[in-house]
């Protein structure tokens, strides 16, 4: 799969040690930062990686920042993303099975690197069925009713 990952600044060292623990797995990684740990706006960081996925330009996504709440949030903006925060690889697998899920997110403050791995790889090793698929369309034609309007 090709995925797409990004942090803020507060997230940039366990960005970097997820991208090649994802590596290592056999996938391929689009890094849209940040690229230190001068600070950055994780809104930025959210919406390019959600336009990525939106562009079919990447498969799936994961974001972090201090709790992962934001990068949720701002993920969620584009229309047609699902966004996910999870520190537990059963939630991370459900974000997929369950929700279809397009973006992980995670918090550095949150999690720590060993366990953020698990749950990353929870999160990569399942792929959407259609389970819940009735759920999932109602979310979809509840967007789709938004976005028409506007």
């Amino acid at each position: 799969m090709k995925i797409a990952i990004g942090s803020d600044h507060n997230a940039f060292h366990l960005k970097e040690e997820i991208k090649s623990f994802i590596e290592g797995l056999g996938h391929s990684v689009s890094d849209y930062g940040c690229h230190s740990c001068d600070a950055v706006d994780y809104p930025d960081v959210s919406f390019e990686v959600a336009q990525a996925i939106q562009d079919e330009n990447v498969d799936r996504g994961i974001l972090i920042c201090g709790t992962g709440i934001g990068v949720a949030i701002a993920a969620g903006k584009i229309p047609g993303i699902r966004a996910a925060l999870c520190h537990d690889t059963y939630s991370a697998e459900r974000a997929q099975l369950s929700n279809n899920a397009q973006i992980l997110t995670m918090g550095a403050q949150i999690i720590g690197p060993e366990a953020a791995k698990k749950v990353v790889e929870s999160y990569l090793s399942v792929a959407w069925e259609g389970g819940s698929s009735r759920k999932v369309q109602k979310i979809i034609d509840k967007e789709q009713e938004y976005v028409s309007k506007s």
